[in-house]
Formats: C-alpha cells, sequence, structure tokens
C-alpha cells in the first residue's frame, strides 16, 4: 500500500479495529504517522505500550466525525476483518466518507459471501457476525454514503475474503479496474441477488451433518478413539448444529494457553494442550478451524506415528 498509494511522512494510515497495533507499526517504521482506533481497553493498551497511538473507542460517525474536525483524516484507512462484525454498517460506512482526506483510499477485508456459499462453509456464521457480505451488497453501502469501490482482490484468508479498495465518489484520479465488473459478473452469474442459491445452500448444510454425523459414529462403532483440534469459533457452531459431543470426541487440543484448561460452549468437551494427543494417541483427530488445516498437519504431523489420522 505505501507503494501503490505513494505514502510517506506527510499521510497518515489510520486502521479500525487496530488491535495491538501489529499492522500499524510496519508503517510506522516507514516513516508514516499512524491513529488506531480499537475499542477493547486491554488491547489498545498493549499497542500503546508499542508506541502505536489508538483512541480507545467504536468507529462510526461521531469518531470520524472528530477525526475530521481535529485534522487527523486518512490518507489510507484500514479496517481488516471489521466490517462484517459491526451491527450499525451504515453509520460504520458514513463514518468512513468523514474520516477519509481528499484523495484518500479505504480498504476492507471481510469473508466473501460467494465463496461462504459455494465452499458449505456455514460454520463461520456465528455470534460475532452481524453481516455476511457479497461484493454487490457492499458496494451498494459505499455507493449510499458517497463512496466508490474502485478495485477488489480475492484473498485466500478465512476460506476466502475480498479486499475492498473504496475512495470517494468525485476522486476521479483513481479509475475502476476491470476486477470490479469481473467479480460483479461472477455474483451475478452465481445468481446471489435471487433465492435460489440460499435455499440450495440450506440443503447442502444439512448434508454435511448427516454426513459428517454418519462418519464418526461409524468409527465409535469401529472403537475408534476420536479428538479435536482448535477451540475455534467456526468449530463450535459446527459441533453444537451437527449434536456432536462427548459422546463421540474424548477433548479438544488447542494451542493458546488462554484457553487450555477451559471447556468449548454447548459441548462442554474439556480443552488441553496439543500434547494431549500424543499421550492419549486418538486414531482420528477431527480439525475444527479447516482454514489452517495445512499448518496444522504439518505442526502434527507426528500423529502418523501411531496410525493417527
Amino acid at each position: 500500500m505505501i507503494a501503490r498509494l505513494g505514502l510517506g511522512a506527510e499521510h497518515r494510515v489510520v486502521e479500525i479495529a487496530s488491535n495491538d497495533g501489529y499492522l500499524l507499526q510496519y508503517f510506522q517504521r516507514r516513516g508514516i504517522p499512524v491513529l488506531g482506533v480499537e475499542p477493547a481497553r486491554n488491547v489498545a493498551a498493549a499497542a500503546e505500550e508499542a508506541g502505536i497511538p489508538t483512541l480507545v473507542e467504536f468507529f462510526g460517525t461521531e469518531s470520524a466525525g472528530r477525526l475530521a474536525a481535529e485534522g487527523r483524516r486518512a490518507d489510507l484507512l484500514v479496517g481488516n476483518n471489521v466490517l462484517a462484525h459491526v451491527p450499525d454498517i451504515n453509520d460504520f460506512v458514513a463514518g468512513i466518507e468523514l474520516a477519509l482526506a481528499p484523495g484518500g483510499v479505504a480498504t476492507m477485508e471481510f469473508p466473501h459471501l460467494l465463496r461462504l456459499m459455494e465452499e458449505n462453509q456455514f460454520d463461520t456464521i456465528y455470534h460475532e457476525h452481524f453481516s455476511y457480505l457479497s461484493f454487490a451488497t457492499t458496494r451498494r453501502i459505499f455507493a449510499h454514503h458517497g463512496l466508490t469501490l474502485f478495485d477488489v482482490d480475492e484473498l485466500p484468508t478465512h476460506g476466502g475474503s475480498l479486499r475492498i479498495y473504496g475512495r470517494r465518489r468525485d476522486d476521479e484520479a483513481r479509475a475502476v479496474t476491470p476486477a470490479v465488473a469481473a467479480l460483479a459478473a461472477r455474483e451475478e452469474q452465481a445468481g446471489l441477488d435471487t433465492l435460489a442459491p440460499y435455499q440450495r445452500f440450506g440443503e447442502r448444510v444439512r448434508e454435511t451433518r448427516r454426513r459428517l454425523v454418519e462418519f464418526l459414529a461409524a468409527a465409535k462403532r469401529d472403537g475408534a478413539a476420536i479428538a479435536a483440534y482448535g477451540a475455534a469459533a467456526k468449530g463450535n457452531t459446527l459441533l453444537n448444529y451437527c449434536g456432536i459431543g462427548a459422546e463421540t470426541i474424548d477433548y479438544v487440543v488447542d494451542r493458546s494457553p488462554h484457553k487450555q484448561g477451559c471447556y468449548l460452549p454447548g459441548t462442554h468437551l474439556p480443552i488441553h494442550p496439543p500434547e494431549r494427543l500424543f499421550e492419549t494417541r486418538p486414531e482420528l483427530i477431527l480439525i475444527l478451524p479447516w482454514n489452517i488445516k495445512e499448518e496444522v498437519m504439518e505442526q502434527m504431523a507426528g500423529v502418523k506415528e501411531w496410525g493417527g489420522r
């Protein structure tokens, strides 16, 4: 983004939901002024301790208006995995328009609804997501608030995400790229503006539940011990929707020490460190955060020593 936008010491990068300042530190190291907006006080404190100036509040028209009044508009306004999390998406996007400096660019990343349905990623539908966004819907919301999406990238994160690039409608210096029309056409061809694909998606979800329950039941009948890897939000959705609990899975492991010693909501499966797998040697390990399955399989390659799968 520094190279693409020609960012330097005279510009400012603002990140919404900036967490502990991990991303902003790299802009700061290149001499570019940064500002984080992070509502979690304890996380914002970690960013401040690392030298990343951070406002402790939710982003919207109120906070964006203050930034504009204080002369702290953004030449690059970043929001990664926050757009789908906000309860009032119109107030949020209206805030983006207010917080952008003249000629500024906003980039937002979020899971792509088309990929969610095409690849049956129903377990990403859970409490902290208020919206499941197509590109077409996002374009309409941004246009309603005077913003034009002029480019889009397709990313592998979270099972398939979009990174959208927005500018003010009257900023014609940045032309709309062919990627915008191409993705819009793909969504239209998939029928996302009709009910049919959503109904088909519902039936695929039900069939997935049937197949997973049958597979695990057959494994238990054959005497297999089964554990799960990853105390992830998507895993809780999967297990609770499918009605899979302690009668099928013995426990779950997770690398996070903050989760170890706790229990999964609903199923009440105990959470252990990954070393537990090597102590009990289950025949099957169900990977719950499938979006990082390659990484998990690489880290847990040792399970093959006892014939684990």
